[in-house]
């Protein structure tokens, strides 16, 4: 573990979680690129390296930092929902929010994507690859699959959203901190939309550039991620009930007054 959150003295107002699994191509560009974000609030970038077997954890204790940042390291590879879960658990930010360790999405516009923390208009914030205010490029393959996934998401959530699957998931920290999770791998994206589905929470989808990276370039995900992210459509929305989703400290206030969960 490595870090130095408080060197500002100054609660982030902000925390980035950034799972990183086998980056060393590009981890570098990526850390020079995001340590170069300006807000006009505090935040902090936390790393979790998913016990990578070439040198990113290095390059990670190496690189100086200008911003706030902490450094952690699994002991054994889990999947980018336990890096991302233990990144929850220490963050300190009042939001918090993930970040892919590559160059999918634009970092620049996560300043867009936590407008609506500021002015008090959204709980959460998802940013979409599929709104139409933006005209992206898309692998056929993915962006199939990404559609069919979140089509049954809405039906079985009744939540409606056009992008179930992206990577920009922004949330209050009382609410994200008070969610069990339990997904290791890629099935975050579908556990996290079946629970938040049950809050009574302002829920805000923006849209956002996308820029889809191969797997010769280091992407990860593949069709197994895919029909055990339909698995756990079923499993969150339908087997499982929301008494066993949040903890006791989750604030009244986003609990639906006919609920009797807690």
């Amino acid at each position: 573990m490595k870090k130095n959150s408080t060197k500002k003295n100054s609660k982030p107002f902000l925390s980035l979680v950034i799972p990183v699994y086998n980056e060393e191509k590009h981890l570098n560009r990526f850390l020079e690129e995001i340590d170069k974000l300006k807000f006009s609030f505090p935040h902090e970038l936390i790393f979790i390296d998913d016990c990578s077997k070439d040198s990113s954890y290095s390059i990670l204790n190496s690189f100086q930092f200008k911003s706030n940042f902490q450094i952690f390291k699994q002991d054994k590879n889990q999947g980018k929902g336990a890096a991302i879960r233990r990144g929850f658990e220490v963050a300190l930010g009042d939001v918090i929010g993930v970040q892919d360790a590559d160059f999918e999405y634009d970092m620049k516009e996560i300043a867009s994507l936590i407008q609506p923390f500021l002015t008090e208009n959204a709980d959460i914030v998802f940013g979409s690859r599929f709104r139409k205010e933006n005209r992206q490029v898309h692998r056929t393959f993915h962006y199939l699959v990404n559609r069919f996934l979140t089509l049954v998401s809405n039906l079985l959530s009744g939540m409606y959203l056009s992008d179930m699957e992206t990577c920009y998931k922004f949330f209050k920290a009382d609410i994200i901190k008070n969610i069990h999770l339990e997904s290791n791998r890629f099935g975050f994206e579908p556990e996290i939309t079946a629970k938040i589905a049950r809050l009574k929470a302002k829920i805000m989808e923006l849209p956002i550039s996308y820029y889809p990276r191969n797997y010769y370039e280091g992407k990860k995900i593949t069709w197994k991620d895919g029909v055990a992210a339909l698995r756990h459509l079923f499993v969150y929305n339908i087997i499982k009930g929301p008494k066993s989703y949040f903890k006791k400290e989750l604030p009244e206030s986003y609990i639906p007054k006919t609920s009797n969960w807690l």
